[in-house]
């Protein structure tokens, strides 16, 4: 598993390599000490896990998210509990408390490896997006995508639909269709994206179009050109 440390202390990036030297199945392919040269990183490297510290000059870790396209795996790093534990609502792998210790290294890798299927390995590149950062207010998430029933335009951003939540992304829907995966997902319209997982029941509407209720009542109208397309999926 190719793994990028990002901390703006020189000896905290070096303690982390002699740690993750006993482990041989990670291999540390590059650091970085701040949010620019992160980002630079990461895109360049695509890394399979960061780790990833949460204050930084010019930015923390959670300015990082805003700028990628594509989210590795991270496990954070901060001296501070309350940044880990009370300032931020952010469903990451594992939190590091600075200075690390071997168990909990282990004990955080072992979560890496469960969420890989157990295998360390495998790319990160031009796979479908399993997961979204998002900041709303002074609020984050890692927002699984699976779990978001349907995504809707609003303006330059996009609406997610996520359990009880609808935390607002600062991306266009065109930009976030282009990385879904296309069996789960389905443009029904000019402003919608829907979770097919999520589709509870369809009726036939005028001049063609169709109607699909969600599980929790919400209701999307599939415009009649991807009425077409959606009948070639399903069995409506």
């Amino acid at each position: 598993m190719n793994a990028l440390i990002v901390d703006d202390e020189p000896l905290a990036r070096r303690e982390l390599r002699r740690l993750l030297a006993a482990f041989p199945w990670v291999t540390v392919v590059g650091e970085a000490a701040d949010v620019d040269e992160a980002c630079e990183r990461i895109t360049s490297l695509q890394p399979t896990l960061v780790f990833l510290d949460v204050q930084m000059p010019g930015g923390t870790g959670f300015d990082l998210f805003d700028r990628l396209d594509h989210l590795p795996r991270v496990i954070f790093t901060t001296a501070y509990d309350h940044y880990a534990v009370k300032a931020f609502d952010v469903s990451a792998l594992d939190y590091l408390l600075k200075p690390i210790e071997p168990e909990r290294l282990s004990s955080a890798l072992d979560k890496v490896r469960s969420a890989a299927g157990g295998s360390p390995s495998g790319p990160v590149t031009d796979a479908a997006l399993e997961q979204l950062f998002v900041r709303d207010g002074p609020r984050c998430w890692f927002v699984p995508l699976h779990e978001v029933a349907l995504l809707d335009a609003a303006g330059n951003s996009v609406r997610l639909h996520w359990g009880e939540s609808h935390p607002l992304l600062n991306r266009s829907l065109t930009a976030i269709e282009a990385r879904l995966d296309a069996r789960r997902f389905f443009r029904a319209n000019r402003q919608q994206i829907l979770n097919l997982d999520f589709v509870k029941s369809v009726e036939v509407g005028q001049g063609g179009r169709l109607h699909a209720e969600l599980r929790d009542g919400t209701e999307v109208e599939i415009s009649r050109r991807q009425a077409r397309l959606f009948r070639l999926r399903t069995t409506v």
